[in-house]
């Protein structure tokens, strides 16, 4: 499995708006302090836990801190228990894009995938556009998806996850691949986020329209002048 600097000075992520930055990790506090805050502030907090989720599934040397952090740290501690393309659900991972467009294409695939199985009538769900940089060694499946046609299933996530727990078992960094959703586009699949990626800031807000069988637009949301 071919190890490759990869170098993207915009890594997009999009994520449902309801999703709040986490206090505790927005906060300039050492990342061996957490644990201690966590038990101390959930004594008058009874919500902290949740927050925060598992913190303890993230090693020490990866965790991150101050402003802009707590939207990478969170899909390492809230786990799906079905995982993903490249996680079982034991661990996490934050993906990302090379470009806007790509990131909107999969975000778009997996939201309307959970509004149909969950038999969701037409809706609109507002997103956060999330934006920092990339930067570090990862292995890199790019171009090799007749060699890998498992990992790059549509739908069937079992090879993927079988090479992303070996991959992360091994200490790997994370994965760039092709964008499944989006063609010609690029992604990543991180693992080791600290070493990588630097803070997020938010770049802009979508609105995802579902019309009951598909994502039909995708709408900038902007404030009114006055």
């Amino acid at each position: 499995m071919p190890l490759r600097r990869v170098e993207w000075p915009e890594c997009w992520r999009i994520i449902p708006s309801r999703y709040p930055p986490i206090d505790l990790f927005e906060r300039v506090a050492p990342p061996e302090d957490w644990e201690l805050l966590i038990d101390l502030e959930s004594r008058t907090n009874d919500r902290l836990r949740d927050q925060v989720g598992q913190i303890s599934l993230v090693p020490l040397e990866e965790r991150m801190s101050g402003p802009g952090t707590s939207f990478i740290m969170a899909p390492f501690t809230h786990l799906h228990p079905d995982g993903s393309r490249f996680t079982d659900g034991t661990y996490g991972a934050y993906y990302g894009a090379a470009a806007l467009d790509t990131a909107v294409a999969e975000t778009s695939y997996h939201r309307a995938r959970f509004f149909a199985a969950t038999a969701t009538p037409a809706t609109t769900i507002d997103m956060r556009v999330l934006i920092n940089s990339l930067s570090g060694d990862l292995h890199d499946i790019r171009e090799l998806g007749a060699e890998l046609p498992g990992v790059y299933d549509p739908v069937d996530y079992s090879a993927g996850q079988a090479l992303g727990r070996q991959l992360h078992g091994e200490g790997s960094s994370g994965i760039a691949y092709d964008s499944v959703r989006h063609p010609g586009g690029q992604c990543a699949a991180v693992f080791r986020p600290r070493s990588v990626l630097t803070p997020v800031i938010q770049e802009r807000h979508l609105s995802y329209h579902w019309d009951g069988t598909r994502i039909a637009a995708v709408n900038e949301i902007r404030a009114l002048q006055t």
